[in-house]
């Protein structure tokens, strides 16, 4: 790792509490039933969590804070401020600290943005999903296409900078109706458009519906033309496509705190089940927080922190830099995949190259459009 990466760290807050769980989603999630006394007994686990990583880490250049989940604009504003306020004090800030928080659409949320401004989030993230009703509908989602519009108008008011999230490769999805409704979100005028194929985890909800045939997915040639007119259309709007799923209107907009991840800059993972990579004196140790809220919140009363780590060996180390890496138009550097053996004269790297899925380089590892497209498939040839 380089010097300035080694000196730099970002913090991502997993708040766990949704007012409704999406069908297809896997993340470690709860329903939000009125848990007043537990949400402030994790609030003070993660602070206290917090305090214990610090000791780890010594100080660093603080770049991004992100609160994740879950829905952490269901958390009390003080809170959301309580947190920003220790992990500044913890760190030093970067001159251009990036502090982001998650929010859905739905107008209880949309009333809370200028207190969570206040409060001190400069960067929203917002779970529009879909500007149609049906497909809102189908996907589970807790609001309709109006109040999404209106999120968005407002999520430009309260905050400097706004991004906004779509799902395409949805059941009955056309692609004159894809590209209609990224024309939509563009007008509204977001500075960074995050579009994910839907994709179908195991155990969701979801899962269980393809299984049962009363779910159909778009085929692998469908999905595969929602994604080029994905980037067709947001190229055209002048986004650029820094990363696989992730849309930026110059270098400024882009997510600061997905870079961390991107790039292999540590972070502290803190909250259920949150994840962590830290580089210590050991080695780079991944650190994973306990999964349920009351032992995570009990660990932390117990033994002073709410994780276990363990040293990643040099090889599982340079796998992930290289699958984090591939995702974005930096690439990964060939001195980091010495211990994966890979070089630019490696035989299996000459022939991705020449198969135009690889950015022909002697320096770096970088997927090209077409290799982005089989991500999965190339990171995994590359690893093996």
């Amino acid at each position: 790792m380089t010097d300035a990466r080694a000196g730099s760290v970002g913090v991502y807050v997993h708040w766990p509490y949704c007012a409704r769980i999406c069908p297809y989603c896997d993340f470690n999630v709860v329903r939000d039933r009125g848990r007043v006394d537990e949400q402030s007994a994790l609030a003070d686990a993660i602070v206290a969590d917090l305090e214990a990583q610090r000791a780890l880490t010594g100080d660093r250049r603080l770049l991004s804070i992100f609160f994740g989940g879950g829905t952490p604009s269901l958390m009390d504003p003080a809170q959301v401020a309580r947190v920003i306020q220790t992990a500044r004090r913890l760190w030093s800030p970067a001159a251009d600290l990036e502090i982001s928080l998650e929010a859905n659409p739905t107008d209880a949320e949309t009333g809370r943005f200028a207190a969570l401004a206040d409060a001190g989030v400069q960067r929203l993230s917002l779970g529009v999903q879909a500007l149609d009703d049906a497909s809102l509908k189908a996907l589970g989602r807790n609001h309709d296409a109006d109040s999404a519009r209106r999120a968005i108008l407002a999520a430009a008011k309260a905050f400097p900078r706004l991004s906004i999230d779509l799902i395409y490769a949805r059941p009955g999805q056309t692609d004159a109706a894809w590209r209609a409704e990224l024309g939509e979100a563009i007008a509204m005028g977001p500075e960074h458009v995050s579009p994910y194929q839907l994709t179908i985890e195991r155990g969701t909800a979801f899962d269980r519906a393809v299984g049962r045939g009363t779910l159909v997915v778009p085929d692998e040639d469908l999905a595969a033309t929602l994604f080029e007119t994905t980037q067709a259309v947001l190229e055209a709007a002048g986004f650029d496509a820094y990363e696989v799923s992730n849309h930026a209107r110059g270098e400024a907009a882009r997510s600061r705190h997905n870079l961390v991840y991107w790039r292999g800059v540590d972070y502290v993972g803190v909250g259920p089940g949150a994840h962590g990579r830290l580089a210590l004196a050991e080695g780079r140790a991944a650190t994973t927080a306990h999964h349920a809220i009351k032992d995570y919140i009990a660990a932390v009363r117990e033994h002073g922190v709410g994780f276990d780590r363990e040293i990643l060996t040099p090889e599982e180390a340079a796998e992930e830099r290289l699958v984090l890496g591939l995702r974005i138009d930096d690439g990964v550097g060939f001195d980091e995949m010495a211990p994966l053996g890979l070089s630019p004269d490696l035989a299996k790297v000459r022939d991705l190259v020449e198969a135009g899925l690889l950015v022909d380089s002697r320096d770096r590892l970088g997927a090209t459009r077409a290799g982005r497209l089989v991500l999965d498939r190339l990171t995994g040839a590359l690893a093996t």
